[in-house]
């Protein structure tokens, strides 16, 4: 099925995707350069939003999951990648283990972990699935829709070694973003490659960090294609250690809210853009497990305390301090169905192997659409190619829009490489 897409057609989008297939030979030769000097994440998938007069990644996720959303026609490319990944880190490798997420054994879930067995079996390893949530204390099997079926196994640890039973692997792929912290079993493994690092998890990651880092090397590209940075990059600030129960503290928060606003209102003015803006505040954190506010006017702020407060477990009034993400909201034009939409891009290595769209039909064009109730849609394309058309018209082609939003999702994937070289923990510093 081909989605149906209602997007602008007109406007600025369309001249930055004329100069992105203009611009494709320096674009590509940009990226092998930059990979020959960092290192891309093991894995990544990029929320991209389409705003008609922007395009801009809003989240970069280093443990995705939904792998089974994407088509079986996807998958040779997801192969090809895993075995350039593979070869590079450990070409001898045989054994692969994959660790989950803790107490997620949803259908969904465990079949995006299914999908990703498929895959790196059909790379040429021998794949098991390695639990390390307590509650999986034997071999738990779990039927999956379509007669397939999953096997959870306990992880055991030796003395510098992880595998399970019967089974010694020489790399091991973490799905588990450690947002409950880094768990000892997982520390100290020095044998074996441990794929994405400790430090790539969100015991260490902050938001506000990655997307710094996305802004140097949006600046970079802006130049390269010759545009305003801005059309590719969300604006953003930090607002460091609020207590929500602390009026000084908000009020601090209130403040950014605004500067941002403003910093906003100015670029739309620029742009002749009738729409309202908006910001998005979330926690730097996402261990926090906070949720996602939009706020149009800085005066909604006790809409914040309110949302964040509920979402706290225990008494509100213990709540710590922590720091918040204030974030230039991105509408999205796209509608897949009537409903709204954002695309979602799934890398490994440093290459695009595919995505789909998340559609949300309960949701507006200015709201957080990874939310309950969403549903799926693979990215299809009219033709059998998954080619860029260069001679096409800018907004008429499904594949050239595709490239774009792979171009956007690639650079939020070198602003992740950037971000954990700067955390690595056992990096060199140079005076």
């Amino acid at each position: 099925m081909v989605p149906h897409l209602a997007t602008a057609l007109t406007g600025p989008i369309n001249e930055l995707e004329q100069r992105v297939l203009d611009s494709m030979p320096s674009i590509e030769r940009w990226f092998r350069l930059e990979w020959m000097e960092h290192t891309p994440p093991f894995y990544s998938s990029v929320d991209v939003r389409n705003a008609g007069f922007k395009l801009a990644p809003v989240a970069t996720n280093l443990y995705p999951d939904g792998w089974n959303n994407l088509t079986p026609e996807m998958l040779p490319l997801a192969v090809q990648a895993a075995m350039a990944a593979i070869e590079k880190i450990c070409p001898e490798a045989r054994n692969l283990l994959l660790i989950p997420q803790n107490r997620s054994t949803g259908t969904a879930y465990l079949s995006s972990m299914a999908q990703l067995r498929r895959i790196f079996h059909m790379a040429g390893l021998n794949v098991r699935i390695g639990s390390i949530d307590p509650a999986i204390k034997r071999v738990t099997k779990f039927e999956l829709p379509g007669g397939e079926n999953i096997t959870l196994e306990p992880v055991l640890r030796g003395k510098r070694r992880l595998g399970v039973k019967d089974f010694d692997p020489c790399t091991i792929l973490l799905n588990n973003d450690l947002s409950a912290g880094v768990p000892g079993i997982l520390e100290e493994v020095h044998e074996q490659y441990l794929l994405p690092p400790l430090h790539a998890g969100w015991t260490t990651r902050r938001k506000s960090k990655h997307f710094k880092c996305y802004e140097e090397v949006a600046k970079r590209m802006g130049k390269l294609l010759g545009v305003d940075p801005w059309l590719i990059n969300p604006m953003f600030d930090k607002c460091g250690q609020v207590t929500l129960t602390d009026d000084a503290g908000l009020e601090g928060l209130r403040a950014q809210v605004e500067v941002l606003l403003t910093k906003i209102r100015r670029k739309y003015k620029e742009y002749g853009i009738k729409e309202k803006p908006y910001v998005v505040v979330k926690a730097d954190n996402a261990a926090h497990g906070m949720g996602i506010v939009t706020l149009g006017d800085s005066k909604d702020l006790e809409v914040i305390r309110q949302k964040f407060q509920g979402q706290l477990p225990g008494r509100s009034e213990d709540a710590p301090a922590q720091d918040f993400l204030i974030q230039e909201g991105v509408l999205t034009s796209e509608r897949v169905n009537d409903s709204v939409a954002e695309p979602v891009v799934f890398m490994m290595d440093r290459y695009v192997v595919g995505g789909f769209y998340r559609i949300h039909g309960g949701r507006a064009a200015d709201e957080n659409l990874n939310a309950p109730g969403s549903a799926f849609v693979p990215l299809a394309f009219e033709h059998s190619t998954h080619l860029p058309q260069p001679g096409s018209k800018p907004g008429a082609s499904a594949p050239n829009r595709f490239y774009m939003y792979g171009v956007v999702a690639r650079l939020a994937m070198l602003a992740a490489s950037y971000e954990l070289e700067a955390t690595d923990p056992d990096a060199e510093v140079y005076e």
